[in-house]
């Protein structure tokens, strides 16, 4: 994602690349390729040159460190999800900076396609009425040299902790905050210390059902990745990822299909309607925001708060399952 980030970063206006921090000769090779500075530490980059802003997007464990450097040095950052390792770590990055009143973004960057911002206004607009029912599904497979590297099988890399918390965050960015759960995971598949496959219930807010079934041990199209056509290094197909179920229609996404009756009624006919939505890149949609955020110009759209609040979900997720038989975990408003 650091590649990807600088990548982008370089093919935007009014936005400029200064400088790579990363102490492996692969990344000090990629600054040379692309003419930026170099640093192996953060630490000296912010005492020698310090930018506008920094986009961290380091290991899982390092976001704390690297975050709290950048606040002190009242830096606005863009933190790769999740926002940290733990609930722990990310609180006492948000509250950082919160009290330092320096930008806190936080990378759920499918937030920013526009056909999320499409969808959100369908449903706060009441085209689908109340919500009732909400279901996602995550079935992918990883190839066995994804996980030649040894920590992919190891706690914390499992599909739940990097693949779901996307889908956790739009499920509350489109529906309300999610206030409990239970969940179930198995590693029977491929025999890892974590799993491979997980089945959730959710109840959100707002009194709605939802429920996720996740695998990167299925071969099928029905994955954000799939389906959403952000990344072309995914192929595209027509199914749905997630499907949103109110009293007057219902969504499916990502083709953003809306489902509806003239007459409600399980007899009556029902139409399709699909909603046209300009396509834009997400990661540059997010990169643009985090720049404006950084100039004071808006409020970040995946607040620190906000991820924390995801990372919370996924850790309820992983409490409940951890459990036998898995009990329901609550969630308060901060997580």
């Amino acid at each position: 994602m650091g590649r990807r980030h600088a990548e982008t970063i370089r093919a935007l206006p009014g936005i400029d690349l200064t400088a790579l921090v990363d102490p492996t000769a692969e990344a000090r090779a990629f600054a040379d390729t692309i003419d930026v500075r170099w640093w192996a530490d953060l630490p000296d980059l912010l005492a020698d040159a310090p930018p506008d802003g920094v986009v961290i997007a380091s290991p899982n464990h390092l976001h704390l460190d690297h975050g709290l450097a950048c606040i002190s040095a009242g830096l606005p950052i863009l933190v790769e999800k999740p926002i940290a390792a733990d609930i722990a770590a990310a609180r006492t990055l948000v509250e950082a900076a919160e009290e330092a009143d320096v930008a806190l973004l936080v990378g759920h960057h499918r937030r920013h396609n526009p056909l999320m911002q499409q969808a959100k206004n369908l449903i706060d607009s009441g085209a689908i009425g109340r919500i009732i029912a909400v279901h996602a599904t995550c079935w992918l497979y990883k190839p066995d040299d994804y996980f030649e590297a040894a920590w992919r099988g190891q706690p914390g890399a499992g599909p739940v902790f990097i693949n779901l918390i996307h889908d956790i965050d739009l499920l509350r960015y489109l529906c309300g905050e999610v206030t409990s759960v239970v969940a179930q995971d198995s590693n029977a598949t491929r025999g890892h210390e974590v799993e491979d496959t997980a089945v959730v219930l959710l109840t959100f807010k707002n009194g709605a059902l939802g429920t996720v079934t996740l695998s990167d041990t299925v071969v099928g199209p029905w994955s954000w990745e799939m389906t959403a056509d952000e990344n072309p290094a995914y192929p595209n197909t027509t199914a749905a990822a997630y499907l949103i179920g109110g009293t007057h229609g219902s969504l499916e996404l990502p083709k953003l299909k809306l489902w509806h009756q003239p007459k409600r009624g399980w007899w009556e006919p029902i139409e399709e309607k699909p909603v046209a939505v300009a396509p834009a890149d997400p990661i540059a949609e997010q990169m643009k925001h985090f720049r404006d955020a950084a100039l004071g110009r808006t409020a970040p759209l995946v607040s620190g708060r906000e991820g924390l609040r995801s990372l919370a979900v996924i850790e309820a997720i992983k409490r409940s399952a951890a459990t036998d038989p898995p009990a329901p975990v609550v969630l308060d408003e901060d997580g």
